[in-house]
């Protein structure tokens, strides 16, 4: 299987995060988050839903591929209240919950003219929803002979009056989009692995935090192992955009220098929920700096807990 295409979108108001911090949106100060590599943050406009975010990205592919159509399309969200984009006072007024059952994945499949196209909807991933899908349609791929192209997409934005930060990460709203496919394209994708600790759903921030270092290093041993690889056979690590000075220590732990682990984006966009992998992978891309043979491993860490991992391998296609 395949991966290219890789776009996104991102709220409309871009806030720096000392701006942030005298609103109230944050938990850390802004001196504490400015040192862990943060800066500027994106807040989806009023009447901005997740759904337009979604939209937002997969108009970017109209003129290209999806012009062709997809079999399937696997619609990654964060929150719950994202799921929908139904109106909550209209199931109130009406006691019918048909209301909350406004599905943005079948909306966009019609928004689009996507007809052939069935939908899913993942949901209880966290932030690790957009490799997920990756992984997901991968197997729908595999088990559907007939079947070719898959698009990938995640879109979630904060409700109002919500607090942008999560486990001392400034947050933004965004989306991300990509498509799976069966024919050869820029990234070979080699393997994908997950790992679920359901106990820890209710840990607050300093236990999340805690369990990040073991769970990813255990993550990368056993993607690698799954795959006959060696931290030696990865060329670039691109993590969720997480505190830099945690992935100075990450990256001795897995055997990987640092100079290898790729965040360009996370002083400008923040934490982008699900759609931190995409949006550096796409930057990596645009460097030059990548080369087709190279192997990059995405990796993120969400709620539920999750953690998720995909290899891939860039290929001729990339040029």
């Amino acid at each position: 299987m395949y991966v290219d295409d890789l776009v996104y979108a991102l709220g409309e108001t871009k806030t720096h995060v000392a701006e942030s911090e005298a609103a109230g949106r944050l938990v850390s100060s802004a001196a504490d988050l400015v040192s862990a590599g943060f800066e500027w943050h994106h807040r989806s406009a009023p009447g901005t839903t997740a759904y337009d975010l979604a939209k937002a990205t997969a108009a970017q592919l109209t003129s290209g591929s999806l012009a062709a159509g997809v079999d399937a399309i696997v619609y990654s969200t964060c929150l719950p209240l994202n799921g929908s984009i139904g109106d909550a006072e209209a199931w109130q007024s009406s006691r019918d919950v048909g209301h909350l059952m406004d599905f943005p994945a079948s909306r966009l499949q019609a928004d689009f003219s996507l007809d052939r196209a069935v939908v899913v909807g993942l949901n209880q991933q966290g932030c690790t929803g957009m490799l997920g899908s990756m992984r997901l349609a991968r197997a729908l791929i595999a088990t559907e002979p007939e079947w070719e192209r898959v698009l990938c997409v995640t879109a979630d934005r904060f409700p109002a009056g919500a607090v942008y930060e999560q486990a001392y990460n400034l947050i933004s709203d965004g989306a991300a989009a990509c498509v799976v496919s069966r024919a050869p394209a820029a990234f070979r994708l080699v393997t994908a692995h997950q790992i679920t600790n359901g106990g820890l759903l209710g840990a607050i921030g300093d236990e999340t935090v805690g369990a990040y270092f073991s769970y990813v290093r255990l993550l990368v041993d056993q993607t690698l192992r799954r795959s006959a690889l060696s931290p030696a056979d990865i060329a670039w690590v691109i993590p969720q955009n997480t505190n830099r000075s945690a992935w100075r220590i990450l990256s001795r732990l897995i055997g990987i220098d640092y100079a290898r682990v790729w965040q360009p984006s996370l002083p400008d966009v923040a934490h982008v929920i699900s759609a931190d992998n995409v949006i550096n992978l796409a930057k990596l891309v645009g460097s030059g700096l990548l080369r087709p043979g190279q192997r990059v491993l995405l990796l993120v860490a969400g709620h539920g807990l999750n953690w998720q991992s995909v290899i891939l391998e860039a290929t001729e296609a990339l040029a």
